[in-house]
């Protein structure tokens, strides 16, 4: 077997110096590290469900091509349909993962002439979609829409297209994006936006119509956004992803987005899961994304800071070895929560994310804010808490 190039091993080695080592770990102890906000993930009536309907079924089980060949069928169409309505938009398009679909997305809208303004705390599938198109890129902060407005009256009246890019939630920061600012600035400077609704779909949405689009469409903004783009393997419970769009963009991402046009297409069993999904979700979700927001601001209360109404929680260590040691430290003690450190976030910012799921009970999050509490003194630790 050939040795690892020297070049490489010194990679390994920096990293390891650094505390940016990341390893392979299973899954032990009360979960406070999935994404798993409902509970869909481990939910045995959902699973049986969608065994039925997989034995039911009379659709290929394999892909056997791009949907541009023959891997395409009614079946996505149908499905592509209805995630379309769920998100109150015209249709889909499913991707096999939500880091390829923000990847093919944003890749697929801009050229190197158009102009993209993305916030600093977008995913790396987002930042990577908009290296690979070459546009002109200005960074943000939500925090400071003065500066965003700054950037977009620059470029007012060019022709060109002008998309804002954000996360609804931030999946490692804890904090909700200001959609209806960003809105009311992309229509005031003629530019679009684009939302990545991962860590919202299926927590928020149009209840009333038992719609879980997320938290644009709770806003009632579905229509004055470009696309919105949603994942199924954080509060679906499954895997995939897809972009919610009118019926023309869609045509667009046929014709233009590199990972659909030569990606295999995604097993037909990703898209019943999807049906099956959705309507479980409108039977039993609405109530669990209700409990989700409850026992997430009431661990805040318990942590003695100011609830933000989010699954995720954000506890900010600083250094790497320190959040290294705490997480292994609850670990040790029955609790499954892990430490986010660079380059998934800037330097001297490493941090626990704690996600609160349906189904913790309120013994388990006293216990884990307790022990929490505890360790971090234990450790001369300031209780920080990011917002």
């Amino acid at each position: 077997m050939q040795s690892l190039p020297q070049v490489l091993e010194q990679r390994l080695v920096q990293w390891d110096l650094d505390g940016r080592m990341r390893f392979l770990s299973g899954q032990k102890g009360i979960d406070f590290s999935s994404n798993d906000y409902l509970g869909f993930a481990q939910d045995q009536t959902l699973r049986s469900l969608i065994l039925q309907s997989i034995q039911c079924s009379e659709v290929l089980f394999g892909s056997t091509g791009s949907r541009l060949l023959r891997g395409n069928s009614a079946l996505f169409e149908e499905v592509e349909a209805e995630l379309g309505e769920f998100c109150s938009q015209e249709s889909a398009l499913i991707y096999s993962s939500g880091f390829q679909a923000n990847f093919g997305v944003l890749s697929a809208l801009l050229r190197e002439t158009d102009h993209v303004f993305s916030d600093l705390r977008n995913h790396a599938s987002l930042i990577d979609g908009i290296r690979l198109s070459r546009a002109q890129k200005k960074i943000y902060s939500a925090f400071d829409l003065a500066g965003l407005e700054k950037n977009l009256r620059e470029v007012q009246g060019k022709d060109a297209l002008k998309l804002i890019v954000t996360e609804s939630i931030f999946g490692m920061d804890g904090v909700k994006a200001p959609l209806l600012e960003l809105v009311e600035l992309a229509e005031k400077y003629q530019a679009h936006v684009l939302v990545d609704e991962a860590h919202a779909t299926g927590i928020w949405g149009d209840f009333r119509n038992h719609r879980g689009g997320g938290l644009v469409q709770s806003l009632g903004l579905s229509s004055r956004v470009l696309a919105t783009v949603h994942t199924a393997g954080k509060a679906l419970g499954l895997g995939g992803a897809w972009v919610a769009c009118s019926k023309k963009l869609k045509s667009y991402f046929l014709q233009a987005s590199r990972p659909m046009m030569f990606s295999t297409a995604p097993m037909p069993i990703m898209p019943l899961s999807f049906r099956v999904a959705l309507k479980y979700w409108k039977s039993v979700g609405m109530n669990r994304a209700h409990q989700v927001i409850e026992k997430s601001d009431e661990l805040a209360r318990i942590l003695g800071k100011h609830p933000q109404s989010i699954p995720v929680i954000l506890y900010q260590v600083g250094e790497n070895a320190q959040a290294m040691t705490l997480a292994l430290s609850l670990q040790k003690v029955g609790y499954d929560v892990r430490a986010i450190r660079p380059p998934t976030v800037p330097e001297g910012t490493a941090r626990l994310r704690i996600c609160v799921h349906a189904n913790h009970s309120l013994d388990e999050l006293e216990g884990f804010a307790s022990k929490l509490l505890e360790l971090s003194a234990s450790m001369n630790l300031r209780n920080q808490y990011q917002r």
